[in-house]
């Protein structure tokens, strides 16, 4: 199977026709190289990320109580990573670096704060942009994060067709909301606060397979940014967990609130199978790449009997690997082969260019991110990146580092703090702090963290920030 991936990849380059009907963007960033030419043999793309969602929240990676035989099965037939990466420890900033591939010290958005009308510009480049002028129809549900409705950050203006959902990151905390934003206008949905007539998963996961069904006859990108399991606001469920119903764990001897969180993730499991499913309908598994994945790690309010995050250390919003480590799965029938496991380091700012190479076209130039197409075809990547990175709280009480090297992780909790080195090979939990053993790599560590970020007057290190969300329920 490796080789299918292995020729397709060398057709795309090989290939010689098609290029008058590239559509060139106005972007300054977008170069068509001659030797990346568009085929008729561009897969689609369907990319499903969970919010919240813990690395061991799965079977497939470790879970023993929460069923997910969906996600699972999705994992045998295709190849489950272990060493894979958000882009931040929490969620705007993690859906800019996948949506850019800058990380964590470049990307546009570096935190949930301060709290911005847009954080994409105009000359920002996401994977949508990236992919239309290959002939891709791109479209998003769930959560945005990156610009609210009318702002250029707004996924239509950022390459996406369609966008169904949220596009305030405070909005999504909302279920049964009022409205869901729909393209450039709304969809009306008043008195759903007190009705719940209208469980927002439901809405989006209607709308992702109505884009399925609409978009295949040509290649498509989908962007299933669900918002489940993540947290609600407290004023529409004051567990923090929002769900129609709590089957088909109602019965069990738990608290009420283990029995929502189970009953989320259920659903998400189980919306992954009507993908999945629907996808099989149309016959188009063997032309669709399907990656499932999480933004960042577990929320250290799931239920401590779920061991959301596993044997991680940490959770959202720490540097630890519990808060940035994250399930990814992906499957491409009769291309990746299945029931494989890889050890790749991977990290979202690695998408971007990944479906640039696999849709015959050119990443914009200067960004963090590689292509992993070598991971999936079960190789080692032939060129690996130098480091990964990433910060968070520069406009919080501290400002963490971290980095990955090889095998070595260093993290620096406060600005001009002591870099604190494991060996991720020997110590998943980050449990033994071994800096004081290996000097020399220390500094070298230390020296990625003083290089890795470049300043943005949007995050001031080391200033606090008090402000509240702009989005409020009554809008």
């Amino acid at each position: 199977m490796n080789h299918v991936l292995a020729s397709f990849i060398c057709g795309l380059l090989l290939a010689t026709n098609g290029l008058d009907a590239w559509a060139q963007p106005a972007n300054s960033w977008f170069t068509a190289a001659d030797d990346l030419p568009v085929t008729s043999q561009k897969p689609n793309i369907v990319l499903i990320m969970a919010d919240d969602l813990g690395y061991g929240d799965l079977g497939c990676y470790g879970q023993k109580l929460i069923s997910t035989p969906r996600i699972d099965q999705l994992a045998s037939n295709g190849m489950r990573f272990t060493q894979a990466y958000a882009g931040a420890p929490v969620c705007t900033a993690s859906r800019s670096v996948l949506m850019t591939g800058l990380h964590n010290g470049h990307t546009p958005a570096r935190d949930n704060v301060p709290h911005y009308h847009t954080y994409l510009q105009e000359d920002d480049a996401t994977i949508a942009e990236v992919l239309k002028p290959a002939g891709y129809r791109c479209g998003g549900v769930g959560k945005w994060s990156l610009g609210d409705a009318g702002t250029i950050g707004r996924a239509t203006h950022q390459g996406f067709d369609s966008w169904f959902g949220y596009l305030n990151q405070d909005h999504a905390h909302y279920y049964f909301p009022e409205y869901l934003d729909d393209d450039e206008g709304r969809l009306e949905l008043t008195g759903n606060g007190a009705l719940r007539k209208h469980y927002s998963h439901d809405l989006l996961t209607d709308r992702a397979l109505e884009f399925i069904r609409k978009s295949q006859a040509n290649p498509f990108f989908l962007y299933v940014a669900w918002t489940l399991p993540h947290f609600a606001a407290k004023d529409e469920d004051p567990d923090g967990l929002t769900v129609p119903s709590t089957a088909p764990y109602s019965d069990r001897d738990w608290d009420q609130r283990s029995k929502k969180y189970a009953a989320m993730v259920h659903m998400l499991d189980s919306d992954v199978g009507r993908i999945v499913d629907l996808l099989s309908e149309l016959e188009l598994d063997e032309n669709t790449l399907v990656i499932f994945t999480s933004d960042h790690g577990g929320h250290w309010s799931v239920p401590k009997q779920f061991q959301t995050n596993g044997s991680l250390r940490g959770y959202k919003r720490d540097l630890t690997e519990g808060g940035i480590r994250v399930p990814f799965i992906a499957r491409w029938s009769g291309t990746i082969a299945a029931n494989q496991t890889s050890q790749e380091v991977i990290a979202f700012q690695d998408m971007l260019p990944t479906f640039a190479a696999l849709a015959g076209v050119s990443p914009p130039q200067g960004i963090d991110g590689i292509s992993v197409v070598d991971a999936l075809q079960g190789n080692e990547l032939a060129a690996p990146r130098e480091f990964l990175y990433w910060d968070y709280g520069h406009c919080r009480a501290r400002y963490d580092q971290a980095v990955r090297w090889k095998d070595w992780k260093g993290i620096r909790l406060g600005a001009g703090s002591d870099l604190q080195l494991y060996n991720l090979a020997t110590d998943i939990s980050e449990s033994h702090n071994i800096a004081e053993k290996h000097p020399d790599i220390a500094r070298r560590l230390e020296a990625m963290l003083d290089s890795a970020a470049t300043p943005s007057e949007r995050y001031t290190i080391g200033k606090r920030y008090r402000g509240k969300p702009l989005w409020t329920r009554e809008k």
